[in-house]
């Protein structure tokens, strides 16, 4: 009998090696590398096109090419029709990840539910929980149809056979790192078997026009787990994000091919489910505290929808030889950036200072207008001079302490006068030919020294 060849696949990227090594040499992880075996791969390859077959492969001209858009599926919950860029794409394959117990499968089973009491048939498929579970459930959420079909299984084949039985307009799968083919050698959640599995639900989603959810699993670090190319062959990557001590859950777009990206959503968690939270702003700033220096209220831009959250900082004096510099909700490096920025060209002591900033209500904001915020808060902390509870701030800081202008400045400040702040601290350069909302007083500067005179009665 021939021996079988083996090979040593890494976990993380894909990389095969004919010998375990305990670095793979592409993405520099240690300890990724799983033994499999080398069998052969299936010899059919299947092809998601639906035109006729004599012409598959026969270029067409783009000035040909039919441009009518299929309608959208819209569900009963507004954000994630947001966060899709209007609805669920026919035909589409969309990645979900989060951690592990944040709502994602809740998620998904509410929207089920919904688009089954739209007479559509709806498959979901749970390859981690009996369907005695998932009916527990969906009993809990009141998301009951007749509509709703829901399959325990994990096999590739069964799935896509019940799929071609069935017919449904939409299909969940939870999760595909549970889902493996008998074609593939290694275990299920590896990367061949998550690539290939992958692979076939997309030709089943392109050539049905069936909508396609996937859940997948994420690393210790938030990245979905995996290989990297199962987010590039997915029309869409969802992260449903949220701190297990608060109620309130995110779910963010970082990739659509069909809508904007980085559009955010927000939820809280109750008994009976997931429920909408119309007014974010709103939610974020309702216990803010009043006169409190460090706090500053910033007007930042999720994909395409103004959101005003707090950013607090806490300046003291450091008991080490070197200060302390920790950010939560915002990148670590902008905090020492900001700082070497107000100690240069403004003039405060802050080298032997520890600085903890934090932006309330376990949001993540990564966008460069945050940057003026962020340095009037800690300049307010340092000080210990509070500004005045209705400022909203906004605007790029510069390396020369310059404020640069930032994009959709209308859409900030028409968010801010709606939730009542008087005044709006912005780039001058952003002052142009429109008018500010009635009631919002428009203040433009041009460094950050103007910014802290404005806020905080000087610098």
């Amino acid at each position: 009998m021939a021996k079988q060849k083996v090979k040593f696949v890494c976990q993380e990227c894909g990389y095969e090696s004919p010998k375990w090594m305990g670095k793979c040499p592409s993405c520099n992880q240690w300890n990724t590398f799983v033994e499999e075996l080398a069998g052969s791969k299936s010899s059919s390859r299947h092809t998601f096109v639906t035109s006729d077959q004599n012409d598959r492969k026969k270029p067409e001209k783009i000035t040909n090419i039919s441009t009518e858009k299929e309608p959208r599926i819209a569900t009963d919950m507004p954000e994630v029709n947001r966060v899709l860029g209007g609805g669920i794409v026919p035909g589409s394959l969309v990645l979900i990840g989060g951690d592990p117990g944040i709502g994602k499968s809740t998620l998904l089973l509410q929207l089920s539910s919904q688009l089954a009491q739209k007479d559509l048939n709806v498959l979901y498929i749970s390859g981690e929980e009996s369907i005695k579970q998932t009916k527990l459930r969906a009993d809990r959420l009141h998301a009951s149809s007749d509509n709703l079909y829901v399959l325990a299984e994990t096999n590739m084949l069964d799935v896509s056979n019940q799929i071609d039985h069935i017919n449904p307009s939409f299909v969940v799968i939870d999760s595909i790192q549970t889902i493996f083919k008998e074609e593939v050698t290694s275990a299920p959640g590896s990367v061949s078997q998550v690539r290939e599995c992958t692979s076939e639900l997309m030709r089943i989603a392109k050539s049905k026009g069936i909508p396609i959810f996937i859940v997948g699993h994420v690393t210790k670090e938030g990245s979905i787990a995996g290989p990297r190319l199962l987010e590039h062959m997915v029309d869409a990557v969802l992260y449903f994000e949220g701190e297990r001590h608060h109620t309130f859950r995110i779910l963010r777009s970082v990739k659509n091919r069909f809508g904007s990206t980085h559009e955010m959503g927000i939820f809280e968690m109750k008994e009976k489910g997931l429920q909408e939270v119309e007014n974010p702003s709103e939610i974020f700033l309702e216990e803010r505290s009043q006169g409190a220096a460090g706090s500053v209220v910033v007007a930042s831009m999720e994909g395409t929808r103004p959101v005003l959250v707090e950013i607090q900082s806490l300046i003291s004096p450091t008991a080490y030889g070197n200060p302390r510099r920790m950010a939560t909700g915002l990148d670590n490096n902008r905090v020492p950036l900001l700082m070497a920025v107000l100690e240069k060209r403004v003039g405060l002591l802050l080298q032997n200072q520890d600085a903890y900033v934090k932006v309330a209500g376990g949001v993540k904001l990564d966008e460069p207008a945050i940057d003026l915020a962020v340095a009037v808060s800690i300049a307010s902390s340092f000080q210990n001079r509070a500004s005045k509870p209705d400022d909203v701030l906004v605007g790029e800081v510069g390396l020369t302490g310059e404020i640069r202008r930032v994009a959709r400045i209308e859409q900030r400040v028409q968010e801010a006068a709606k939730l009542g702040f008087k005044r709006a601290i912005i780039p001058k350069k952003n002052i142009g030919d429109w008018n500010p909302p009635d009631g919002l007083e428009v203040i433009g500067v041009n460094s950050v020294q103007e910014a802290l005179k404005a806020t905080l009665g000087g610098a």
